[in-house]
C-alpha cells in the first residue's frame, strides 16, 4: 500500500462537530475535547506544520504546567485513532512529525471543508445543470455550524470564512436554478436566505430577479425597495451596482407596455434639486444602468446633469455617491462625448480635493477610477497617474468592486504607444479573474473585451474568439446590447487575419459597420468603416489606385471626405493618390500628425508609413518605422475593429525603403 492510498483510510469532517471516520464509514473515538481541538487545528492549518509552542498557545489561554508533554500525548492518541493498523515503530502517515511540529497529511477530498471548497470552485466554471449537482453536493457536506463546540480565536475565523463559503454556496446554486428556468425553487429557497443573512446584497437581487422570473413584477420591485431599507436604514451600507442594476432590469419589463423608462429618468434630473439626495443617488443609479443596457446615448446628457447637480449642493460624499452610480466602463480609450467627460472630470477631481487624502481608501479609489476613464485620451499625464493610483488603494481595500473599476481604468491608459498588448492583455486577465470570482457580470465583460482586443493583436484570433463568446454569452444574460456589436466587429477582424477574401471580409465591414447607428458610441462610429476597409486593403500589400478608390472614396468630394471622421490626416493621401493626384498626396501625408495614443495607432502608422513608401516620403516612412518598431510581434490590430496586417512586414517594407531610392511619386 503506497502512502497516498494509507491516507486515504480516514475522513475528517469540521463542517459541524469535528469527527473522523475510518475506511469503512465508521466514527473513529477521538476520545476527548482536547483531542479533537487539537485535530481540528491541523486541519485548519491546511497541511502546513503548526509548531508545539503554538498548539499549546491554540489549546490553552493559560497553559499549564506540562502542556508541551499534553500535546504530544493528544498527538499519541490521534495517532492510534486515526492509524489503528499501523504497525508498532512504524512512521505514521497521516498525523507527521515535522521539525518541531506536527502536520496533517490527507487530500482534498479526505476533509469536508476543502472537499466543498474544490467543489463550488469547479461549479463556478461549469454549465449550470452540472454546477448545480456539485452545489448541491457542497451543502450536503455541512453538518452544522463548522468547528462546532471549539472558541478558540482561530476557531472563530474558520468558522466565519466557511460560513461565508456556505451562503456564498447557496446564492450561487440560485443562480444556477435561474439560469435552468427555476424561479420557484430560487423564491422558495432565498426567502429564508434573506430573512437570517440580510447584509447580503447578492442574496436580495437573486430573489427580486426570480419574483421578476415568475411572473411576479410587484413582489421583485417590493424585494428590491425592502432590501435598500435594510442596507441603508438599519444596517447603515450602500447598496452596490448589482442591486441596482437588477431594479433597472425589473422596471424596464414592467414598462414593456410602451412607457419609456429613461424619458421618465430624465423627468426625475429635472426634479432633483427639489427633492433632496435620496432622489438624486437613485436617479443617477438608474442613469448608470441605462448606459450599461442600451441606453447610453439617451444616458449621456443627463448623466453631467445629475453630477451637476450633486455638486451644487456642497456636499462632497454625496457627489463622490453619484459619480460612482453614474459611472460607465469603457474598452475605447477615446471619449464619446469628449465635453461631458470633462465635466465629470473636473467634478471628479474638485470632489478628490474636498474629501482630503483622509477619505475612506475605497470612496478615493473609486473616484480616482472614474476621474481616470473620463480623462481617456485626453493629453497629459493626470489620466494614467490617476489609473495607477486608483488600483494601489484598490489593492489596499480589498474589495473586488473597486479593483475591477480600477483596473478597467488603468487599461484605457496602457495605449501611450505601441507594442504594449501584452501588458493589456495581463490587466484584462486580472479584471476577468476578480470579477468572475465576485460575480460582477459587467466588469467580466470588460476584462474580456479588452482581452479579445489585446490577444487579437497578438495573433490568438482563436483566443479572442472564446473571450469575444464568452463577453456575448455574458451579455445575453445580462442585457449589454452595446457588446453584441463589439463582438461583431471582432469576428470580422478575424475573418481578415485568417485570409477570408477581400470582398467578403468587406461585405462583413459594411453589415458591422450598420449596427453602429443608434448604439451611441459616436466616438467609436465616425470613420471606423472606410478605415476599416483601407486598412485591410493597405494590410494586404494593395497599392493599386483603382482597388482603393472604393476605399476611400473621392477626395473632392465633401460627403466623402467628412465619412473619414477623425482619420482624415491619414486616409487623406491614400484617397489623393487613389484619384491620381501623387503631388498632392506626398503634401498632404508631409503634414501628417502623429496619430494619437489609443488603439487604432499602429493601424495609423502603418497607413502613413506605408503612404511614405508609396510617395516617397523618407521622414514620415523614418517616424512610423520607429514608432510601430515596439510592436514587431504583433497584428496592427488591437483594436479588434481594424486590421492592417502584420508589423513585422510592414517594417520590413519600411526598412527596404529606407535603406535604398525613393521611388517616383505618381
Amino acid at each position: 500500500m503506497d502512502e497516498q492510498e494509507g491516507r486515504r483510510m480516514v475522513t475528517v469532517g469540521v463542517l459541524g462537530p469535528v469527527v473522523a471516520w475510518g475506511e469503512d464509514g465508521a466514527e473513529l473515538a477521538l476520545r476527548g475535547p482536547r483531542h479533537r481541538e487539537l485535530l481540528a487545528r491541523l486541519v485548519a492549518a491546511r497541511g502546513r506544520v503548526v509548531g508545539v509552542t503554538d498548539l499549546v498557545d491554540d489549546l490553552w489561554e493559560d497553559p499549564p504546567d506540562g502542556a508541551v508533554a499534553a500535546v504530544r500525548t493528544f498527538v499519541a492518541a490521534l495517532r492510534r485513532a486515526l492509524e489503528p493498523d499501523r504497525p508498532p515503530r512504524a512512521a505514521p502517515r497521516v498525523l507527521v512529525t515535522q521539525g518541531p511540529g506536527y502536520a496533517l497529511r490527507l487530500p482534498d477530498d479526505a476533509v469536508d471543508a476543502r472537499a466543498a471548497e474544490r467543489l463550488v470552485s469547479a461549479a463556478a466554471a461549469a454549465p449550470a445543470a452540472t454546477a448545480l449537482r456539485g452545489l448541491d453536493a457542497a451543502l450536503a457536506l455541512w453538518r452544522g455550524e463548522p468547528y462546532a463546540g471549539i472558541d478558540a480565536a482561530w476557531a472563530a475565523s474558520e468558522r466565519a470564512r466557511l460560513e461565508d463559503l456556505r451562503l456564498g454556496t447557496v446564492e450561487q446554486r440560485a443562480e444556477a436554478l435561474l439560469v435552468l428556468d427555476s424561479p420557484a425553487d430560487v423564491v422558495a429557497g432565498l426567502e429564508r436566505h434573506v430573512a437570517t443573512q440580510p447584509w447580503r446584497e447578492e442574496g436580495w437581487r437573486l430573489l427580486a430577479l426570480a419574483l421578476r422570473a415568475a411572473g411576479r413584477q410587484a413582489d421583485a420591485l417590493a424585494v428590491v425597495r425592502r432590501a435598500r431599507r435594510t442596507l441603508v436604514d438599519e444596517l447603515g451600507l450602500d447598496p452596490g451596482p448589482r442591486l441596482a442594476e437588477a431594479e433597472a432590469r425589473i422596471l424596464r419589463q414592467e414598462d414593456g407596455a410602451g412607457a419609456d423608462l429613461w424619458a421618465r429618468a430624465a423627468d426625475t434630473f429635472a426634479r432633483t434639486a427639489s427633492q433632496g439626495p435620496a432622489r438624486l443617488e437613485q436617479s443617477a443609479t438608474l442613469l448608470g444602468s441605462a448606459a450599461v443596457t442600451g441606453g447610453l446615448a439617451e444616458a449621456r446628457d443627463q448623466r453631467s446633469a445629475v453630477v451637476r447637480a450633486a455638486d451644487r449642493r456642497g456636499d462632497p460624499r454625496l457627489t463622490a455617491r453619484v459619480l460612482d452610480a453614474v459611472h460607465v466602463p469603457s474598452v475605447w480609450p477615446v471619449p464619446d462625448d469628449p465635453a461631458e467627460a470633462a465635466v465629470l472630470a473636473q467634478v471628479a477631481e474638485r470632489t478628490l480635493r474636498e474629501l482630503g487624502p483622509d477619505a475612506p481608501d475605497r470612496t478615493r479609489a473609486r473616484l480616482l477610477a472614474g476621474l481616470a476613464t473620463e480623462l481617456r485620451g485626453a493629453r497629459g499625464g493626470r489620466g494614467p497617474e490617476a489609473a495607477r493610483e486608483a488600483v494601489a488603494l484598490a489593492r489596499r481595500t480589498g474589495d473586488p468592486a473597486t479593483l475591477a473599476r480600477a483596473l478597467g481604468a488603468q487599461v484605457l491608459h496602457t495605449v501611450g504607444r505601441a507594442g504594449l498588448a501584452p501588458a493589456r492583455d495581463a490587466l484584462g486577465a486580472e479584471l476577468v479573474d476578480v470579477a468572475a470570482r465576485a460575480g460582477l457580470a459587467t466588469d467580466e465583460i470588460v476584462g474580456r473585451l479588452v482581452r479579445v482586443q489585446a490577444r487579437t493583436a497578438l495573433g490568438d484570433v482563436a483566443g479572442a474568439a472564446g473571450h469575444a463568446e464568452a463577453a456575448r454569452l455574458l451579455a445575453a444574460d445580462h442585457e449589454r446590447p452595446l457588446v453584441e456589436v463589439l463582438v461583431t466587429w471582432a469576428a470580422v477582424v478575424r475573418e481578415a487575419v485568417e485570409g477570408a477574401p477581400d470582398a467578403d471580409v468587406v461585405r462583413a465591414v459594411h453589415e458591422a459597420a450598420a449596427r453602429l447607428p443608434g448604439a451611441g458610441m459616436e466616438g467609436l462610429e465616425a470613420g471606423l468603416e472606410p478605415l476599416a476597409v483601407l486598412s485591410l486593403r493597405v494590410g494586404r500589400g494593395c497599392a493599386d489606385a483603382g482597388a482603393l478608390a472604393g476605399a476611400t472614396g473621392d477626395p473632392a468630394d465633401p460627403g466623402a471626405v467628412a465619412a473619414w471622421g477623425p482619420y482624415r490626416p491619414w486616409v487623406r493621401p491614400w484617397a489623393l493618390h487613389a484619384a491620381g493626384r501623387g503631388p498632392d498626396a506626398a503634401r498632404a501625408l508631409a503634414g501628417v500628425p502623429d496619430p494619437p495614443p489609443g488603439l487604432l495607432a499602429e493601424a495609423l502608422w502603418v497607413l502613413a508609413g506605408r503612404a511614405a513608401v508609396l510617395v516617397g516620403d523618407r521622414t514620415v516612412a523614418g517616424r512610423a518605422r520607429a514608432a510601430l518598431a515596439p510592436a514587431v510581434d504583433e497584428l496592427a490590430a488591437g483594436s479588434a475593429l481594424v486590421t492592417a496586417g502584420s508589423v513585422a512586414v510592414h517594417l520590413g517594407a519600411l526598412d527596404a525603403f529606407l535603406a535604398g531610392d525613393p521611388p517616383v511619386t505618381t
